[in-house]
Parts: structure tokens; C-alpha cells; sequence
């Protein structure tokens, strides 16, 4: 089966599922005569069809995953900067939270899922954060679970595609604007991949996307390189063994360039003008220390559960290519290689990874799964499982009590009601993951060692002095004493809290499951 030659025609027998911002014609339903059996089907047979209950178990499976609201520390930096936007109207340019690199420049790369999320925020707290990484974390699925369907004109193989697929990417869903990042990459192949097959209009969806991503997160630079290859990859036209390329025609050849360089004009769109397109290749080539020792930017762990399976996935595939030959496109390997590479280099990429492994996925898949008939659809079946799902969403959506718990387990909430009661003096160490927790939760008028914006910390100097401190390293507790630092707020078991408890020039005052607070010994602070 060649990648290229599956038929996106759907006849009247099979259906596709086509996420939001995916352009349907009516042609890819079968080319519907009034007189066909076909046009009696109502929209209410639609929305509980075999393919729509398929999605349905898909935001299930999401649901099932992301319940726990196990969210990134870096959640709680980015609200508290969108909620300043949102406040003042003015983007910042400068530090405000740390007394590290204060006035320092820096700048909200990515401020529009900054201001999302503080919207979010200040309507339904930690309960409407809960629905939004639920909702990004579906919408994510169900766009790959519509790619998947249409490279192979199968939304069952599909189905199965965006499931494995699920169960490689769910590590990666957290609360962060990457997450509008990943799920704009898979518009953009749809997009793509509806033009190839000969839909014009989905094309012009990119330039605006493309704005809208530029403003929210870095990976923006991976969708206009997507645009790039698909562009080069239709300007000459081969097969050799496998491999094989298709030449666009003339007026797709001028489609696709002008929607190239009207979504390279929308880059400078932005309230800094240019500087934010220069971000994406700060973090790549001018950060070292971040990539060294941040976990995200770390290799793909292969002795860990999401390594090894990627690793089973990628030797799978080459079995079966192996095996039964399948031909590829040359944009869907160039692509694939890419996302494999860059996964293998830095653990965040894995949900780059991820779609662009979906067409050979799927169309392997559908070669030995079935499509599906529309004849043989169960409706009143599928509307009870539909409802289900959608009750069972409802009935075990966690109260906000349980939210809360969720977070206190995760940060030290609990401490900075001790901090609230019990001010300690002076300048505070905190650890790395607690930085961006203290930011939103004790406002600008207190000042954090560190958080989550390690561009800023590791420029000024200050990372190195964090690695060296929490590290452990010859002379660790002297960095303490440079800083003028009065007081710790660590985590309870990491080895800097060890080595506070046993120095006589340091006291322990507070300490729950999450964190521990140490303060200099000559402060005299009770114990609680």
C-alpha cells in the first residue's frame, strides 16, 4: 500500500472525523445526491455516528489521563504574567518578580496562551484550569485522530493511530501555552495534507494560524518549516524504490508560495516586532546550561516508560516497513525523521514527534483494518455510548476541594500559608519547580531566587549559582551568604534541605510532605 496512492474520496460506506479549524467539502462525504440514500442521513445521525463515538472514546481516554491535574511549575508564572497584561494593558519588558535579575530584559514570548490562561483563571480558578487542560489535551487528540483519518481514508485505523498515539503523547500534556504549540502543528498538516489532496481553500487557514502561533508559542518555527517542505518537496516530481515525490501544478506551485510568505510576514506581528522571532533560536543555540540540566530539554530517557515505548514504536514501524514495503512520500519522511531526531535529542519534542508520525501509522494500520461502513452503523448504540462517556466525564470531573489537594501535593501551598501567618526577613532561596508557585501566589511585592523562565536566570548568571546551590557543589552554602539569603524554601527531601538540617547556622521552622523552610539561626524564628 503506497502512502500516496490511499483514496481520500469517501465513498458512501466510510467517514472521516475532521477536527476544528479543518475545512470539509462535500465531496470528502461521498458527493451526497438528494436522491441517495446518503441525504436522508440527518445531523443527528452525524453526530452519533461509529467515527463521532470513536472521538467520544478518545476525550474519555484524555479525560482518564489528565483527571489527576498534574500540572508543570511552570503553570503559575505564566498566569501571573497574562494576569499583569490583562491588568495593565502593556507587555513586559523587564523582570519584576525576582530580586536576582530584576530590571533585567525579558519578554513574554508567549503571551497570548499567558492571557488564556489567566483568563481562565480569574473565571473559573483551579477548576476552569482543570477543564482548559482537559480541553487542549482533546483537542490535541481528536486533531490527530482527524489527520490520521484522512491520510488513510480510514477512521477506524485512525482511531487506533491517535490511541497508540495517546499513550506516547499523554506525558507530555501539561498546562503551558506549548500545549496551543503542538495542537497548531497538527492544523497545520491537515491543512497541508487537505491541499495536497486537493482541497485549495484549507491552505489560506495557515497565514492567520500562523499569527495566532507566532504570539502564543516558540514552535511556531516548526510549522512554517512544515509549510517549507511541503513546498519543496511538490516542486519535482520522482519515485525511486519506495520513495516518491509528486509535482504540484502551477497554480497550487503559486498557492503555496504566497501562503509561505504571507505566514513569514505574520512573524514581526507581534507587540515586540521581531525580537520574538529570534526566541526559538536563543533556546536552540545560546542556552546551554538550560538544555545540560532542565528536564524538557533533556534526551529521550530510554529507561523510562514514554523512552521505551517510542523506541518499541520506531522498531515496530521498521519491521513492518521491512517487511511490507510500504512507498512514502518525501515530506512525511523528511518530517518523520526530523520529529524523530528531535525527540531523541530533547524529551519535549516527543509531541512534535507525534504527528508527524501519524500518516505512516495509520496507513499501515489500515491495511489490515477494515473501513468503516456507514450501512452498518449501530446509532442508538453509539448515542448510548456517547452518553456515557459524557456522564462519566461529568460524574467524576474532580470538586474543587480535590483540586486543591491536587495542588497542595505538587507545590508548596501550604508553606506560603506559613509565610502569610509567619513572614520570614529578608531574601529568600527557593527551589527551581517552587518558583513559579511563589510568583503567582505571593504577588510581584515578593521578590523569588528563581522560576521557571530559566532564559532570564541563566543570562544573568544566576542558573549557574542555582545548579551550584541545589547541586550541592564545593562551597554551595558560601552562594548563599553572596545573595544575602535569610531564609530557604526547599523541597523536604532534596539534598540541600539535608544539608541545612545538619548546619548549626541554619534552623528548620516549618515543614509539611512538599516542602521545608529554613531560616539563619541567628533570626530566631519559633518553631511551629
Amino acid at each position: 500500500m503506497r502512502l500516496s496512492n490511499i483514496s481520500t474520496e469517501f465513498d458512501a460506506r466510510s467517514d472521516a472525523v475532521y477536527p476544528p479549524g479543518a475545512v470539509v467539502e462535500a465531496k470528502d462525504f461521498g458527493e451526497i445526491q438528494p436522491t441517495s440514500p446518503a441525504a436522508e442521513l440527518t445531523l443527528l445521525k452525524r453526530v452519533v455516528s461509529f467515527p463521532v463515538m470513536l472521538a467520544s472514546l478518545l476525550v474519555g481516554g484524555v479525560f482518564a489521563t489528565v483527571r489527576g491535574f498534574r500540572v508543570d511549575p511552570d503553570l503559575w508564572w505564566h498566569i501571573k504574567v497574562g494576569d499583569a497584561i490583562l491588568a495593565t494593558h502593556h507587555w513586559p519588558t523587564t523582570d519584576v518578580y525576582s530580586f536576582t535579575v530584576s530590571g533585567q530584559p525579558w519578554l513574554a514570548y508567549e503571551w497570548l496562551g499567558e492571557v488564556l490562561l489567566a483568563g481562565v483563571d480569574r473565571i473559573g480558578g483551579v477548576s476552569g484550569l482543570a477543564v482548559l487542560l482537559i480541553a487542549m489535551s482533546s483537542a490535541v487528540v481528536l486533531s490527530l485522530y482527524g489527520f490520521a483519518a484522512l491520510c488513510s481514508g480510514n477512521s477506524k485505523a485512525g482511531f487506533v493511530a491517535a490511541t497508540i498515539l495517546l499513550a506516547l503523547a499523554t506525558v507530555s500534556f501539561t498546562l503551558r501555552p506549548q500545549m496551543l504549540g503542538y495542537w497548531f502543528l497538527t492544523l497545520t498538516l491537515i491543512a497541508l495534507e487537505r491541499f495536497r489532496q486537493g482541497n485549495g481553500l484549507a491552505l489560506w487557514f495557515l497565514p492567520p494560524l500562523l499569527l495566532l502561533w507566532v504570539n502564543t508559542h516558540g514552535s511556531w518555527i516548526i510549522g512554517l518549516g512544515t509549510i517549507f517542505v511541503y513546498w519543496m518537496c511538490g516542486l519535482f516530481e520522482f519515485q525511486a524504490g519506495g520513495l516518491e515525490a509528486k509535482r504540484w501544478s502551477r497554480s497550487e506551485r503559486r498557492s503555496i508560495a504566497c501562503v509561505f510568505l504571507l505566514s513569514l510576514m505574520a512573524v514581526p506581528i507581534t507587540p515586540y516586532g521581531t525580537r520574538i522571532a529570534a526566541s526559538p533560536f536563543e533556546f536552540a543555540f545560546s542556552l546551554p546550561l538550560n538544555a545540560a540540566h532542565i528536564g524538557e530539554w533533556r534526551p529521550m530517557p530510554f529507561d523510562l516508560l514514554p523512552g521505551k515505548l517510542f523506541l518499541v514504536l520506531l522498531l515496530v514501524l521498521i519491521l513492518l516497513q521491512v517487511t511490507c514495503q510500504f512507498s512514502w512520500r518525501m515530506e512525511n519522511l523528511l518530517l518523520f525523521l526530523f520529529g524523530a531526531i528531535m525527540a531523541c535529542l530533547h524529551v519535549r519534542f516527543l509531541l512534535v514527534f507525534v504527528p508527524f508520525f501519524a500518516p505512516p501509522l495509520t496507513t499501515m494500520l489500515a491495511r489490515w483494518i477494515p473501513p468503516y461502513e456507514r450501512a452498518k452503523d449501530k446509532l442508538v448504540l453509539n448515542a448510548v455510548l456517547i452518553l456515557c462517556i459524557a456522564a462519566g466525564v461529568i460524574h467524576y470531573f474532580p470538586s474543587y476541594p480535590e483540586l486543591r489537594q491536587d495542588v497542595a501535593r505538587q507545590f508548596p501551598a501550604a508553606a506560603v500559608q506559613y509565610l502569610e501567618k509567619h513572614p520570614v526577613p529578608g531574601r529568600m532561596y527557593n527551589n527551581y519547580g517552587f518558583g513559579g508557585y511563589l510568583v503567582w501566589s505571593r504577588g510581584p511585592r515578593y521578590k523569588v531566587f528563581i522560576d521557571g523562565r530559566a532564559d532570564v536566570y541563566e543570562r544573568g548568571g544566576v542558573l549557574a549559582d542555582y545548579l551550584h546551590i541545589s547541586l550541592l557543589k564545593p562551597g554551595a552554602l558560601a552562594v548563599l551568604d553572596d545573595y544575602a539569603i535569610e531564609s530557604c524554601l526547599t523541597e523536604r527531601d532534596e539534598a540541600l534541605a539535608t544539608a541545612l538540617s545538619a548546619s548549626p547556622h541554619w534552623k528548620r521552622v516549618y515543614f509539611d510532605n512538599v516542602s521545608a523552610l529554613f531560616v539563619r539561626a541567628s533570626t530566631g524564628n519559633p518553631q511551629p
